[in-house]
């Protein structure tokens, strides 16, 4: 502070102590207008270096007045603020605030709340082990339904994204059907190639007609003779469709809701826009995914071919242990109910295999039961 005064500059003196210059500024304002032999120069602590703390009585006061209010409060609030209410009344004086008698149910440990438990999400995909392992990608599609022009049709848009890469993809039409379905992932995969999985929900434009047993719908049939293997996840679970559901959100966020569309053509011109900014903006994520494999240059569809291959069916057993497959109910394990289970359906094998699910422990997925099966040979109804 000498130096200081006798006109050295604050940063060379900080230099020369090897101390900030905000701790030069600071002992300046401390020493400000005094001698320099009168200045405290001790560290103070930020804290107060008296505190009050509510008198014993007034706390034990809120404790009572807690009690009373939950047992005869009309409205049945006995909160903190319920309680300041009553003690203003009661005109008890000193009053403490609501923060100091929520501090004062805190530390008595009377507070009913419990504080929720966060655990560690598991990975991405993680009821599939090759997925979760970043060795393949998956794609997942869903649909948008409900959106209309003014004075023009109602219409239906056709979504997809990838899991690791978020590559996305989305195609506006009047109607959506199992076979536009099914030319939209043929164009979209003929353009990124070809993932290991393709995700769907339990529509019957994706799975096939739900209410005959052992029907393989032609989407189906499209992603086997592809090598892709299709899996189907229950909607009112959570977390399987999370990836899609969110797009789906941001899509109508970013084009049906922020412009207005004059025709069907509009829409389709902003959403491929915004689809190409969309790929754009996570190239770095799309080459950091899992490889894609090449579309086959020869490759024609034969919906009269025997599928080869496995369909993977995401379910929760029954209270009996069930588990509900391609119209049928298998037997699993009676003491696994209500519980998550991986079912693949192993068409060259003739098997069911089923799998453990556990989000607390994704990388747990023991084989619960091999259940034999044999798709019924049947000519597809084209």
């Amino acid at each position: 502070m000498t130096a200081v005064r006798r006109g050295a500059s604050q940063r060379a003196v900080a230099t020369q102590f090897g101390v900030t210059l905000c701790t030069v500024q600071r002992w300046l304002a401390r020493a400000k207008g005094r001698r320099l032999d009168r200045v405290d120069w001790t560290e103070r602590p930020p804290a107060p270096r008296r505190t009050r703390r509510t008198e014993p009585a007034i706390e034990q006061l809120v404790l009572t007045i807690r009690q009373w209010l939950k047992d005869h409060s009309v409205l049945g609030e006995y909160g903190a603020a319920a309680i300041r209410r009553e003690m203003g009344v009661r005109k008890v004086e000193p009053c403490p605030s609501i923060p100091t008698i929520s501090r004062i149910l805190q530390r008595r440990g009377v507070l009913d709340g419990r504080k929720r438990t966060r655990r560690t999400p598991p990975p991405r995909g993680w009821y599939l082990p090759d997925v979760a392992a970043e060795k393949v990608e998956l794609d997942s599609f869903d649909t948008i339904e409900g959106l209309a022009i003014r004075g023009g049709p109602h219409l239906t848009v056709f979504t997809g994204i990838s899991l690791h890469g978020a590559l996305p993809a989305a195609l506006p039409e009047r109607q959506i059907s199992a076979k536009n379905t099914l030319e939209a992932l043929v164009e979209h995969w003929r353009g990124v190639g070809l993932p290991g999985y393709a995700q769907f929900d339990n529509d019957n434009r994706f799975t096939g007609p739900r209410q005959h047993p052992d029907a393989i719908g032609r989407v189906i049939r499209l992603c086997l003779s592809l090598g892709v293997t299709p899996v189907f996840a229950v909607p009112t679970e959570h977390g399987f469709q999370a990836a899609i559901e969110s797009f789906n959100g941001r899509w109508q966020a970013k084009v049906w809701l922020r412009f207005e569309h004059r025709s069907l053509h509009g829409l389709k011109t902003r959403s491929a826009s915004y689809i190409a900014a969309a790929r754009s903006r996570a190239a770095v994520r799309i080459e950091a995914a899992p490889p894609r494999l090449p579309f086959p240059k020869h490759w024609r569809l034969n919906l009269q071919q025997r599928p080869e291959g496995k369909i993977i069916y995401l379910r929760r057993t029954n209270d009996k242990g069930h588990v509900s497959v391609l119209g049928h109910a298998f037997q699993v394990d009676r003491h696994w109910p209500h519980r998550l289970v991986r079912v693949e359906v192993d068409l060259d094998a003739n098997q069911l295999h089923v799998f453990a699910l556990r989000r607390r422990e994704p990388t747990d997925q023991p084989r619960l039961k091999d259940i034999p099966y044999i798709l019924p040979c049947k000519r597809f109804k084209e």
